[in-house]
This record gives C-alpha cells, structure tokens and sequence, in this order.
C-alpha cells in the first residue's frame, strides 16, 4: 500500500497552490483580471489534496482519480480568470520599467504553479517512487540563446526550449553554449539580482551536462544519477 500521506508530488502541489495564492495576493497585476476566481480556485484545490493524502491509493489510481481531474480543471479556471491564453503578456503591457523587474518573478512564481499543479498526472504515472525529484517537472531542453548577466560576470542568462515553452535558466557555468541539449529541473522561480530563473541545469561537478539524451520536453534519461543532488536539496527546501 502506498503511503500518500508523503508523496512528494501531492505536497509539491500543496505547497505551489500556497505559493500561487501568496504570490497573487501581493503582486501588483495591472489591468482586467478576476482576483477572487483565481484565489478561490487556488484555495479549493488544498481540500482536494488534503482528500488524496488520506486516499493511500497507488500512483496510477491517484493520476486518474476525481480529485487530480478536479485540480486540473481549476487550473483552467485561474488561467481563464487571469486572462485567457498568454494572459500575462497583458500585465507586462501595464507596468513601467521600475515595476518589471517584481512582476517577472510575480508571474514565473504564478506559472510555475499552474504547470506544476496542472503536470501532476503526469509525475504520478511514474509509479511508487520516493524521492524529492518527483515533485517537480525535469525536461530536456535545448539552450536557444544566451547572454551575459547585465550585473554578474559570473553568470548566464539562458533561453531554453523544452518543448511546450520557453524557460529563462541562469547558470554559472560559462561553458553553456546555444544548441546545448540540457536537463532543466522546473523549480520554484529565484531572483538573480534583477533577472528570475525558471529553474536549474542538471549537472555534475558544477559543470552543466551539456549533451543530454531524451526527446525535448520530456523525461531526460541516461545522465548520472547524482545530477539530481541539487534538485533533490532545492526541492527539500521548498518544502520546508
């Protein structure tokens, strides 16, 4: 029997609905947007959660159970109280360059989320597995672009393709090269003095792998297990 009550993937979700409704509760969303059917969707995903910690259903039962489906529908339903499809192009449109810097991590903390919440099915249908990493999505990715961070000479700023969208990952790895294929664990969003990560690089060493096998934005495979350290500490953390 599988014990629910501490599953990675349904306290991941937990605590992302609680970041999604902090986050939303304090940024500064200019414009046309619903805020009491974004915070009340969020909110009646816990009970919901709260439900499958208790169910001690096996993973794949979870994935196809009411409770997930529900969920996913209320994603839906903050995405369309938000604005519909790219709705946060909308809320960028509204601010000045002094408020951008905020709202960027305001909306990577808000999607990361949505597509946390809204991908749970899919972590659960990897079956009985006990470990941080599954909390969160881990994609292959392609290293579209970079730059230099405009404050840090230490750092990158990275575009990534992983297949449904695109990421922004800053590494100090200064190896990074365009075209690089990637894993990028999807981590709660953190600010680098005025730019926001969508997450981490796989890697090993302090050294970014930089030729991973895996289709692009799925499951990246054949990398040495100890390129989840990080993730597995990062996602620890989160949870705390």
């Amino acid at each position: 029997m599988w014990d629910t009550s501490k599953d990675y993937r349904l306290r991941v979700a937990e605590k992302s609905v609680e970041l999604f409704i902090r986050t939303a509760e304090g940024a500064n969303l200019k414009g046309i947007w619903n805020k009491r059917k974004s915070l009340n969707s969020a909110r009646d995903m816990v009970p919901e959660i709260q439900t499958l910690y208790y169910s001690y259903l096996e993973p794949d039962e979870l994935a196809k159970s009411p409770q997930i489906k529900d969920m996913k529908a209320k994603v839906a339903d903050i995405v369309d109280a938000l604005g519909g499809e790219g709705w946060q192009n909308e809320f960028f449109k509204l601010v000045n360059k002094d408020e951008k810097e905020k709202l960027e991590e305001s909306i990577a903390k808000m999607k990361f989320a949505l597509n946390t919440i809204n991908d749970i099915d899919k972590r659960l249908l990897l079956g009985p597995v006990n470990d941080p990493v599954v909390g969160i999505d881990i994609k292959t990715g392609e290293v579209v672009s970079i730059m230099k961070h405009p404050v840090a000479d230490k750092l990158l700023v990275c575009n990534v393709n992983v297949g449904d969208r695109a990421l922004t990952v800053v590494t100090n790895d200064l190896a990074v090269k365009e075209g690089n294929r990637v894993g990028v664990s999807l981590l709660p969003p953190t600010g680098f003095m005025g730019i926001t990560s969508e997450g981490m690089f796989l890697g090993v060493g302090g050294n970014v792998l930089k030729d991973v096998e895996g289709e692009l934005g799925q499951l990246p495979h054949g990398f040495p297990l100890d390129a989840l350290n990080a993730t597995r500490n990062l996602v620890e953390e989160f949870l705390k």
